[in-house]
């Protein structure tokens, strides 16, 4: 029997503070319920006179280094949001009121387990109205020097990564998640953000991650990664890729139906196809979201387990 989903808000306000890894201030940030269709809005408590609220929309996003952000009429910017949309993404939380106090999300410790953790301390609650599923109706590509990311009709909302970098501590990782499963509190929110020693080291003279530290990154140097707790997953890097991938698709406003088929994709070219998505009129079609489309084609192989999960 098909039945509707409905849409989804926090049950309370919560709260917490942290370092913004791109701006290296301290913020406070709130996660606030928010009427049904109003979707997730950042509104900046920092800014006096003029419009400080920012929907986390596509057509909002604005170029920057190693993150994704978006920015108002008014030229009021939230950078690196891709972590909280991953989490409000995978619990399915489809109206919330983000009030900030700076310029940047907090990197917490480079994952989205934090805000899982947020979300659910605050509860959930049903809303009145369905959620709406935007399906993809026919493949939309985008590619840039050797990165490529395509999105093709298919049932639920399934993700199937590759990335390969020199180093042989990361080398070439696959991954496939299946988002509509319930599986994201456990197969991808604590999979943090990462960098290599050398060009952290080079952007530090650049006066770029002031925020960051081994706290809230998995750092690798050479043939060694120098966290001391290691990795929480044994394909970590490609598993916070994956994460990022459905950050800042969520962007869409709403759920995707289909498939993301990528290779060594990254904020940029994430949000490239959205754009690609949205410009052709036939390639999606907005409805109601019931569990017919919830469930993916093929079951998901997932090669590897959590370590100290």
């Amino acid at each position: 029997m098909v039945e509707l989903v409905f849409q989804k808000t926090l049950k309370n306000a919560i709260s917490c503070s942290g370092i913004g890894l791109h701006s290296g201030v301290k913020v406070s940030m709130t996660l606030h319920p928010a009427a049904v269709n109003n979707g997730i809005v950042f509104r900046r408590t920092d800014i006096v006179g003029g419009q400080a609220e920012i929907a986390a929309d596509w057509r909002n996003v604005v170029p920057s280094q190693l993150c994704t952000a978006i920015s108002n009429r008014d030229g009021v910017a939230i950078q690196t949001i891709e972590h909280l949309m991953a989490a409000f993404a995978g619990l399915g939380i489809d109206n919330a009121l983000v009030e900030i106090n700076g310029p940047e999300v907090p990197i917490m410790d480079g994952s989205a387990a934090p805000f899982v953790f947020l979300i659910e301390c605050a509860g959930t609650v049903e809303q009145s109205e369905p959620r709406r599923a935007i399906v993809v109706r026919k493949p939309i590509a985008v590619t840039d020097d050797g990165k490529s990311a395509t999105l093709s009709p298919a049932p639920g909302f399934t993700i199937d990564l590759a990335i390969d970098f020199a180093n042989t501590v990361v080398a070439r990782q696959e991954f496939a998640f299946d988002l509509m499963d319930g599986a994201f509190k456990a197969d991808l929110a604590r999979a943090r953000t990462f960098g290599f020693e050398d060009e952290v080291s080079q952007m530090r003279k650049l006066g770029l991650l002031p925020g960051g530290s081994l706290d809230n990154a998995v750092v690798v140097s050479g043939a060694k990664v120098l966290n001391e707790d290691g990795l929480r997953y044994g394909d970590e890097f490609v598993r916070h890729k994956v994460l990022d991938c459905v950050g800042d698709l969520y962007l869409a406003g709403a759920p995707l139906v289909g498939r993301l088929e990528g290779l060594r994709t990254g904020h940029r070219l994430n949000n490239r196809l959205l754009v690609a998505l949205f410009a052709d009129p036939l390639a999606t079609e907005v409805m109601p979201m019931d569990s017919s489309l919830l469930a993916a084609s093929a079951p998901i192989v997932r090669p590897a387990v959590a370590i100290g999960a």
